[in-house]
């Protein structure tokens, strides 16, 4: 049985495709894996666990056909669904992670996390991360009624876009110095994340020991697996 790692679906009502394509997704090859790592920006806005969109809901409910079936299911959320919380988990039959988690994948140490967190020359979003990941202002933002969050989560997106119209492309990309860092902190060999759109395998060398650092791909034009089991690991994509 495999172990599957995917990230960045960004699923939202305006885009059916990329939706039904998770759909197809959980009801074929997800059944026959042993667990589902969602790393992060599941959904491309999320206003808290208590929306009542039906989009949600429905998600939650397929995640649940999959977790009866005997798929161990883990969420992390991401800088777009940053409030994803114990209650939408619960009705999907998911586990929550923190960012970063470190787990044995096969007999190798795993660091997973979003990606979001390695991007630190990007000053201004790092300093913007820290407030909307502080305890007291998802409170405070919670708190609100569902029309003030949907407006909020409309304005930090388009504050987002303009943030990024005119940042270099490599500010926008995670650190290598962090990279290493992470691995080092937690004596890990293999680092599993999203965020960048950037899918790619990139060997590395911590310590003078062999590494790599594996970016999974965003759900646009193609869907990204990462597909892992005992003896490989494959980085997968399929048009949606």
């Amino acid at each position: 049985m495999s172990t599957l790692f995917i990230s960045d679906l960004h699923l939202h009502t305006a885009q059916p495709a990329a939706v039904q394509a998770f759909y197809t997704f959980l009801a074929g090859r997800a059944r026959s894996a042993q667990a589902l790592y969602i790393l992060g920006d599941f959904f491309d806005a999320w206003i808290g666990d208590d929306d009542d969109e039906p989009l949600g809901h429905e998600v939650a409910a397929k995640l649940r056909e999959l977790a009866n079936s005997g798929v161990d299911i883990y969420l992390m959320p991401g800088n777009r669904d940053f409030v994803l919380g114990d209650v939408f988990a619960a009705r999907a039959g998911a586990t929550m992670l923190t960012d970063p988690t470190v787990i044995d994948l096969y007999g190798q140490t795993t660091v997973l996390l979003h990606g979001d967190s390695l991007c630190t020359r990007d000053q201004a979003y790092m300093a913007l991360r820290a407030q909307l990941r502080s305890p007291e202002w998802q409170a405070q933002a919670l708190a609100q009624p569902l029309q003030v969050r949907r407006a909020m989560a409309e304005q930090l997106r388009a504050k987002s876009k303009t943030m990024n119209s005119s940042k270099p492309e490599d500010i926008m990309d995670v650190t290598p110095e962090a990279v290493v860092e992470l691995l080092r902190e937690n004596n890990a060999s293999l680092m599993i994340h999203g965020h960048t759109h950037r899918p790619e395998r990139h060997p590395l060398t911590v310590d003078e020991q062999p590494a790599e650092r594996i970016v999974l791909g965003d759900w646009h034009d193609n869907a990204w697996c990462l597909v892992a089991n005992e003896d490989a690991l494959t980085l997968e994509h399929w048009p949606i």
